[in-house]
């Protein structure tokens, strides 16, 4: 008995051990000082050719180039706008975020644009707007959006000037500016020694000195526990590159990039190992991609010191999920907030399976890569840097999109399943667990979407146009958020809440060569209200044939039950226990679904959403005018009992 205890206890010892091996991937190999020995110094790193080296610039991208060049030459005479504080204040007066976002983006993108254009043109008429847009920039009261200011009366929608700190936008507009100095410093100079100096002290009072002096709510996990979201990676990113980029004297610029690499891996570190993004794949470009960035830069400035992480699984499976989660070439996932035709960071996508040497992650990246298609993005924007180089790979690189016909994601608790592998004909189904503190949450335990030759047939809504409401006490006011809008029941009148201890319990997956299926108990997502000892949903995809719903319920009493489901077609009932769902193809061609269920116990009735609130801008944007929710209305209701929905062609 004695020797089964040691060897328990030296089995604990040694998972304990790898556990904290596991932790601190990025900032554990090196110390501060062993980094700053490793960082090439700022006067040598040249981490892309300088303006002075034609040859190199000649060779980058032409198409691209010229396309940015033209973009650039029809804006020249760009008037940088002031952006008055009544566009600030419209977060607190109306809700309205996107008015504000609008000038502040745009002038990001022209100085990004402008930049690009002057590195391929040489011929020094872009300096001046340069100048203009850099001078601009740094007059703004705040570098970030009005949406993320403390929502309190002190601010109210407007800057605290005297207690600056760092939102996303405020990173991503110091790595614009470091990359015009990096590359435009010298004929800053020549101009004036004020440009320069401007950026330096504008980042370093803006930047730098509040991420190394206060605490940012984005650094860690939140007071519940949830742990950092894209915000921690992405802002990281930035906060490296014009580090690197700015930061002159060598120990301050390596106390700058340590720090950074010790809140990434706040990110990392509880991050789940199969590399499940809860946030869904339109914020994955912003989260696992971000820390892709984070270690490319690191690898940049340090002769390939980081290669190592690329080598690890959990990092692999980041970068994996990005098509495992995928439907149909325009369809992905959506749970949660994500949008369900995000556009894909294609080049960064094929840069970082090649870092993981994943070849579908390259091919799938390579895939969504247009060869006419150079428009600037928003964000992220060192990641040009890297891709304009690297067009000639890209035409031999090869495209295809994997499409695993099964997907087990049993950390976020997600199931895929298709008909066959690497298609999109036929069924395709979703399902979820987890619990309803995640990123972005929505209410949404035991939900599930279900495709048809990569098209919608029954959805999860997803998000609609951000607003204040949506990051305040009223999230769950908005109807899209709610778990009677998406494919779940209501059960005595109660819906599901919010917070980490609502969550799925005894979830399990199977998976066969002619089914998959997911099963968990759903009970756990309600309140005590709601009187409910067990639901059990068990998902199955019959390949080829049909996808079923069942689920067991036992309740403490039975006062009212209504399940839902949600679809963007115009449902019917055809009979007692039939409902025609009139699906079309990409083509146009309508392919009637029947679903069935038990007549004897529900009545169906199918409504229209309205889309009449400022939040609801972005459901129509996505799906048209075209919401509609099923309800299945038991008129009987026994304490313990069960029901099955059938989809299938008809």
């Amino acid at each position: 008995m004695n020797l089964q205890k040691s060897i328990v206890l030296l089995l604990i010892h040694f998972t304990l051990l790898h556990v904290a091996v596991a932790q601190d991937l990025i900032s554990g190999k090196y110390s501060g000082q062993e980094l700053s020995e490793l960082l090439i110094p700022l006067n040598e790193w040249k981490p892309f050719p300088a303006l002075e080296n034609r040859a190199a610039w000649e060779s980058a991208d032409p198409k691209a180039m010229e396309a940015y060049l033209q973009y650039a030459n029809d804006h020249i005479d760009y008037d940088w706008p002031y952006i008055p504080a009544t566009k600030s204040l419209l977060i607190d007066r109306t809700g309205d975020r996107d008015e504000y976002q609008a000038i502040t983006f745009e002038k990001r993108r022209m100085l990004g644009s402008m930049i690009l254009a002057e590195l391929y043109e040489n011929e020094g008429r872009f300096i001046d707007p340069i100048i203009n847009g850099v001078w601009s920039i740094c007059e703004e009261s705040f570098w970030g959006v009005p949406a993320h200011l403390p929502k309190t009366d002190e601010y109210s929608g407007l800057m605290d000037v005297t207690r600056p700190f760092v939102d996303l936008f405020a990173a991503e507009t110091a790595t614009y500016l470091a990359w015009a100095d990096y590359f435009f410093g010298e004929k800053f100079d020549e101009i004036s020694p004020q440009i320069r100096k401007r950026i330096r002290h504008e980042t370093q009072k803006r930047i730098f000195e509040p991420l190394m002096n206060q605490h940012h709510g984005w650094m860690s996990a939140n007071a519940n526990g949830r742990p950092p979201n894209n915000w921690n990676p992405w802002i990281c990113s930035n906060w490296i590159n014009s580090a690197l980029l700015l930061e002159q004297d060598q120990s301050k610029r390596a106390a700058l990039v340590y720090r950074a690499m010790e809140v990434l891996d706040e990110f990392l570190n509880p991050y789940p190992e199969d590399g499940g993004c809860d946030e869904g794949p339109s914020y994955w470009g912003a989260a696992a991609a971000s820390l892709y960035d984070n270690i490319s830069l690191l690898d940049l400035a340090t002769g390939n010191a980081f290669q190592y992480v690329y080598a690890d699984e959990k990092v692999k499976n980041m970068g994996k999920f990005i098509y495992r989660a995928q439907i149909s070439e325009d369809y992905f996932l959506n749970f949660a907030d994500a949008d369900p035709q995000p556009n894909m960071a294609a080049s960064m996508i094929y840069r970082y399976g090649k870092a993981i040497q994943d070849p579908e992650m390259m091919k799938f990246g390579a895939f969504y890569r247009s060869e006419n298609d150079f428009t600037l993005p928003r964000f992220h924007f060192f990641r040009n840097f890297f891709e304009v180089f690297m067009h000639e790979e890209f035409k031999d690189a090869e495209k295809g999109l994997p499409l695993p016909k099964d997907v087990w994601l049993p950390d976020i608790q997600v199931m895929v399943a298709r008909d066959a592998e690497g298609s999109t004909a036929g069924f395709f189904l979703a399902g979820k667990g987890g619990h309803n503190d995640e990123s972005h949450n929505h209410n949404d335990i035991g939900n599930f979407v279900v495709y048809y030759n990569g098209h919608p047939l029954l959805i999860d809504v997803g998000r609609g146009t951000y607003t204040r409401k949506t990051f305040s006490e009223d999230r769950y006011s908005i109807w899209y958020n709610r778990s009677d809008y998406h494919n779940l029941p209501t059960v005595n009148g109660s819906v599901q809440l919010p917070g980490s201890q609502y969550r799925a319990k005894t979830v399990s997956h199977n998976a066969r060569n002619n089914s998959s299926s997911m099963r968990l108990d759903i009970s756990g997502a309600y309140p005590e209200d709601a009187s409910i000892t067990s639901w059990d949903r068990t998902l199955t995809l019959q390949r080829g044939k049909r996808v079923t719903v069942d689920d067991v319920f036992d309740l403490r009493q039975s006062d009212g039950l209504v399940q839902h489901l949600m679809t963007i077609y115009p449902a019917r009932v055809s009979a007692p226990g039939k409902l025609i769902i009139p699906f079309a193809d990409g083509e146009g061609n309508e392919i009637p679904f029947e679903l069935t269920y038990d007549q004897r116990k529900m009545v169906a009735t199918v409504e229209k959403v309205p889309l009449t609130e400022p939040e609801d801008r972005g459901i129509e944007q996505k799906w048209g005018d075209t919401i509609y929710r099923i309800n299945f209305t038991y008129q009987h209701i026994p304490d313990k009992g069960k029901s099955s929905f059938v989809l299938q062609k008809q």
